[in-house]
């Protein structure tokens, strides 16, 4: 996504492994959404937390989560493409909309592991190497019962302090519109696992969450190529 240059390399070579990813397993929210009995049909969230590509490996890999879509929110559908938003001046972050069975895995639990391993919610307008308003850290919940949650939740892990600083993630309204990204966009850290971006910032996501939720980690990433030839 961003200009290979020799300094990254360098730098890359000489990391340590995982070095580029803070973690921190934080508790689950107190109250969580619980799935209705005899409720039909997926729910979706959209969250956005830096690079698109490593916040959709995160999800493609975990159990429970049947569309991990890379793409924008917070603008309009006329700057929604990867060239404007760029620019840093349409709204838009840069947003993974993940479409989960709340029979498998609740909201809650998506929320857990998006603070803990999908990046670093004390970032205000950057993420990593990256930086400008289209890499925030923003929640996009689709209901009002999600919105709540997920405000509920950062003022639960800003009181106990489960980050050294305090949690710079907004929570917008509900019901926000997402425009999917560029399909070379799409499953990009699966397609690309030796480019050193994906090395040194996505891969070692993707790793913590195996290390750290194991018991919702699956190794089968789903896909959204496989999910639009079925």
């Amino acid at each position: 996504m961003r200009p290979i240059i020799l300094a990254a390399l360098v730098a890359l070579a000489a990391a340590p492994a995982f070095a580029a990813e803070k973690a921190a397993r934080i508790a689950p929210p107190a109250q969580d959404i619980a799935a209705q009995p005899g409720a039909s049909g997926p729910q979706t969230i959209v969250l956005a937390g830096g690079c698109f590509w490593g916040v959709q490996a995160v999800f493609q890999h975990t159990k429970g989560v049947t569309r991990a879509v890379s793409g924008y929110a917070g603008g309009t559908k006329e700057t929604a493409q990867y060239n404007v938003v760029s620019s840093g001046d349409t709204g838009h972050a840069e947003a993974v909309a993940v479409t989960f069975d709340p029979a498998a895995i609740s909201a809650g639990k998506i929320l857990q592991i998006y603070f803990s391993v999908a990046h670093d919610p004390t970032q205000l307008n950057r993420q990593g190497p990256d930086s400008g308003t289209q890499y925030r850290s923003e929640i996009f919940p689709q209901t009002e019962e999600q919105r709540a949650l997920a405000q509920r939740y950062i003022a639960e892990l800003d009181a106990a302090k489960a980050f050294p600083q305090p949690i710079a993630t907004k929570v917008a309204a509900a019901g926000a519109v997402f425009y999917p990204a560029e399909a070379y966009h799409q499953d990009y850290a699966t397609l690309h696992p030796m480019q050193p971006y994906i090395m040194f910032n996505d891969a070692p996501k993707v790793a913590n969450l195996k290390a750290m939720f194991a018991d919702v980690y699956r190794d089968e990433p789903v896909l959204v190529r496989a999910l639009a030839s079925n």
